[in-house]
């Protein structure tokens, strides 16, 4: 292959996720006034009636906005997991945000791999000294390290998304703690779209900081914790053969 064919190789590789930013650009200015609650609470008899007379074409559609906006970080995730659970109740409403909010984020781990992860991997696996000690570190405690980041609500969806793709993180295992891991808050807001029909009732908005309330937060953190233990004793035995 030549020089001219593997740049063009490595630019078709970046593609999709070039892709996803400008789109993610583009989205940041023209949906922000579309994807609101206001919108929500506008349209909520006319969705509430095409759910009855059309379940399953509901959640169908609902799956796939969700994908999309996960998938080109567009602004609007939590008022799709507050819709879910509007729509169809904390179960299945739950369920439908979770699987959603995990094929959307796989999607964009997938670009971010294909385009730019497994070439710094890698360089990662060939480099010595620090930056070969730190790419060993992550490899052995991989599963609860993306548990972590997951569970951590200060740690941006799209940032837990990408960084996995650029040390060499597998799929399957990306999916697996992506779909484990976004539970605890997709339940919780899930629940917090639930009671939406009351909240539009008395004109009101929900309260969204409810995730920081400390009989909720307490046990999140207790979930980082158990997930940052086998972390600290790796870190701390290896101080020890040292």
């Amino acid at each position: 292959m030549t020089e001219r064919d593997k740049g063009s190789s490595a630019l078709v590789r970046k593609l999709p996720l070039i892709a996803i930013v400008l789109v993610a650009a583009v989205g940041a200015f023209t949906l922000r006034d579309y994807l609101t609650f206001d919108t929500l609470r506008e349209n909520r008899e006319a969705l509430l009636a095409f759910r009855d007379e059309n379940y399953v074409a509901t959640v169908l559609a609902f799956m796939a906005a969700y994908i999309l906006i996960v998938a080109f970080s567009l602004p609007g995730a939590t008022i799709a997991t507050l819709t879910g659970g509007f729509l169809f109740a904390t179960f299945p409403g739950a369920l439908f945000n979770v699987t959603a909010a995990t094929i959307g984020a796989t999607a964009i781990f997938s670009a971010a791999k294909w385009g730019f992860g497994e070439k710094m991997a890698e360089k990662m696996n060939a480099s010595d000294g620090l930056v070969r000690r730190i790419k060993t570190g992550i490899d052995e405690t991989q599963w609860e390290m993306l548990f972590l980041i997951r569970l951590v609500p200060a740690v941006p969806f799209f940032v837990a998304n990408v960084v996995p793709a650029f040390v060499g993180v597998s799929l399957w295992r990306f999916a697996v703690t992506t779909f484990l891991g976004i539970i605890p808050g997709a339940v919780v807001y899930t629940s917090v779209g639930a009671g939406l029909g009351q909240v539009f009732e008395r004109g009101e908005t929900p309260d969204l900081g409810i995730i920081f309330e400390p009989h909720i937060l307490l046990p999140i953190l207790g979930l980082c914790a158990l997930a940052a233990l086998p972390i600290v004793l790796k870190a701390v035995r290896g101080k020890k053969e040292l």
